[in-house]
């Protein structure tokens, strides 16, 4: 059994729940301890009386702890890979990827550590100096998703430790072994006990002990809008700066005059891989009427050749849903949008077993045609491999309908305009915009996030992380 990580030290939880492969229903991973909200405070607490230490520490003892875990993140990368793809459903050399992205991470926020800036200012007053310097915040609880069970953790806890903050993290109860083995990586990095804590669990429980608490200063959360809106709420009320990514519908545009092999292979990309289970991926197609009935076709095509099965098998596109629930939410939204009016072009077929028989959460992926802004299909996140097509006469329809949504993470155009590429940059309503490239997919240094009702706070990522992770101070020196 797989124990939590608190102060220092391993402990077992109030329980220990199964960890289930969704592309084999037989295979179990491991148990995992569940933490009680006991824990959860013992916990912060943890954090609290190590934050003084860590927040001492020198630019380079980071340094040395980050690029640690992130040489060694590099070098497992195989093997972390497999047991991803084997618990959360990516296929295995997304799996991989995603397990270098992390060790990229956490290297890239090493040499942060010995960037962080000030700046020494003379006053309007004469004789006196202004210095302007970041601290680290504090404690901070950093809970993430199950869809990238080790990146998003990577991306909240590098950052994190690199300005000086002590740690308490809970990740998607879903999605245990990853988080585990990134907690028994940093375990062995040098922190001291405290500065890092793990607790495992459903987010109902421990949520409010992990959030509410005064020695908590910052609050980082990947998920849905319900949870993130209570968190915001919470965080408001209790005085905590938080920092929120809360999903997206987002558009791919393709015009008349965009080069149809790019415009399908965005679009194949964006809606379809890693099952559709991104907040970043492609939901909505939108289509001028001079390519689209040439666009359908094409698509369709190549989403007949896409492989369906075992994340771990070769060969593979697509790998399972991550699980019953989400299987049932995938397949409530195909049936909403026919009973609509949709027209199901492609796709959207459960099977319970792969091609050799194994009995997992799988899923053909769906194209929609005939479809229109009012639809729920066209309107709410879904979270799996579905995707829509809707009709535009032109571009600045096309953008009316892209930006016609309540979310604004990511944008995408395919096009061989300037002119229009230059435009959609400009006015698409995204904290992200996408030309000729799929809408999921970001590079580890450059900000991430969105607008609209996708994110709350400061971005995500690159230098721009310590916006979040650190505060600010201005002292004034007389001589």
């Amino acid at each position: 059994m797989k124990q939590n990580f608190i102060g220092g030290r391993w402990v077992d939880g109030a329980n220990a729940v199964p960890n289930i492969n969704p592309s084999d229903l037989n295979d179990v991973i491991d148990l995992y301890a569940h933490a009680d909200v006991a824990q959860a405070r013992e916990a912060v607490a943890a954090a609290s009386a190590a934050s003084a230490e860590w927040a001492a520490s020198t630019p380079q003892q980071r340094f040395d702890v980050l690029d640690r875990v992130g040489t060694e993140l590099l070098a497992r990368s195989q093997e972390l890979g497999d047991l991803l793809a084997r618990e959360e459903g990516k296929t295995l050399p997304e799996a991989m990827g995603e397990v270098t992205r992390a060790g990229q991470i956490f290297k890239f926020f090493a040499g942060e550590a010995l960037r962080l800036r000030g700046d020494l200012l003379p006053s309007v007053r004469p004789g006196i100096s202004v210095e302007v310097t970041r601290e680290p915040l504090g404690v901070v609880t950093l809970i993430t998703p199950w869809n990238f069970p080790i990146a998003i953790p990577a991306w909240k806890i590098a950052p994190a430790l690199a300005f000086g903050n002590s740690v308490v993290f809970k990740p998607a109860e879903l999605v245990p072994g990853c988080a585990w083995a990134l907690a028994e990586i940093l375990s062995r990095s040098g922190l001291p006990a405290g500065a890092f804590n793990l607790v495992m669990g459903p987010g109902a429980e421990l949520g409010g002990a992990l959030i509410e608490d005064r020695r908590v200063h910052g609050v980082s959360f990947t998920g849905s809008q319900t949870t993130g809106r209570r968190i915001a709420q919470a965080c408001t009320a209790h005085g905590i700066k938080f920092q929120l990514e809360m999903g997206g519908k987002n558009p791919l545009i393709v015009l008349d005059d965009a080069d149809l092999a790019v415009a399908v292979n965005c679009a194949v990309q964006g809606a379809f891989f890693s099952t559709g289970q991104r907040c970043t991926a492609t939901s909505r197609i939108i289509v001028t009427d001079g390519i689209h009935d040439r666009f359908v076709q094409a698509l369709t095509q190549r989403m007949a050749q896409l492989r369906v099965g075992d994340a771990r098998t070769a060969g593979v596109d697509l790998g399972p849903v991550v699980d019953e629930r989400q299987l049932a939410i995938d397949l409530g939204y195909i049936a909403s949008a026919q009973s609509e009016g949709a027209t199901l072009a492609f796709g959207g077929q459960h099977r319970e077993r792969d091609e050799n028989g194994q009995a997992g959460f799988f899923l053909t992926p769906a194209l929609f045609t005939d479809t229109h802004p009012d639809m729920r299909i066209n309107s709410e996140e879904v979270f799996g491999p579905v995707a829509t097509v809707q009709r535009a006469r032109h571009y600045d329809e096309a953008l009316a309908l892209a930006n016609n949504t309540p979310f604004g993470l990511s944008s995408g155009l395919c096009t061989t305009s300037l002119r229009h590429a230059t435009h959609f940059k400009r006015h698409a309503q995204a904290g992200m915009v996408m030309v000729n490239t799929p809408t999921a997919g970001a590079d580890y240094h450059v900000p991430f996030g969105g607008r609209k009702a996708s994110s709350m706070g400061a971005r995500e990522q690159g230098a721009y992380a310590n916006e979040f992770y650190t505060t600010v101070k201005t002292a004034y020196t007389a001589a």
